[in-house]
């Protein structure tokens, strides 16, 4: 009996990782232009936990765990349409102006999501935002589910970051 328990969670994490290492890694990288100074930027979105602040698809940041701008601070998300998102912070660094975060449980059809946001500097009034991403989507079958395939994920994470940079570079000019 031991033998066949053994076997069957053999065989189970066999197609789990499997159907994982199937799915290609997808990545999205947005960019804007702002005539503001990094710091001036950087002080529109480098709070971890204020993204509501300058993305207009977010009703509210809660941080839940850790201390905020700090690694390991957990946030939840709540869209406005009601959705949740936790992420992780997993780095930061305000005097390098970037922050990169992990998306731990969402309504996004993403899994092994990761991105990073960066503020350079491109003069004393000119800034680069740079807003860059790798998962891949949700749905890891063969043929994935109606919204679930790769296109649908890239064009969620392009149309996300596309708004947020959108509204930052209104907020910093």
């Amino acid at each position: 009996m031991k033998k066949l328990l053994f076997v069957v969670m053999a065989l189970m994490m066999s197609v789990s990782f499997n159907a994982s290492a199937k799915a290609k890694t997808l990545k999205v990288s947005e960019k804007v232009e702002i005539n503001a100074s990094a710091e001036k930027v950087w002080e529109n979105l480098g709070d971890f936990g204020a993204l509501e602040k300058w993305h207009p698809a977010f009703a509210k940041t809660e941080i839940v765990g850790g201390t905020n701008n700090k690694v390991g601070a957990q946030r939840v998300l709540t869209l406005k349409d009601g959705g949740k998102i936790n992420e992780t912070l997993t780095a930061y660094s305000a005097s390098k102006k970037t922050m990169t975060y992990k998306i731990t449980e969402s309504v996004v059809p993403v899994s092994h999501y990761s991105a990073t946001i960066d503020v350079i500097s491109k003069g004393a009034n000119k800034s680069l935002v740079i807003w860059h991403a790798t998962f891949k989507r949700k749905d890891l079958a063969d043929a994935p589910a109606a919204g679930q395939d790769d296109e649908t994920a890239v064009k969620t994470i392009t149309t996300v970051f596309q708004a947020g940079l959108e509204n930052v570079k209104k907020m910093s000019e």
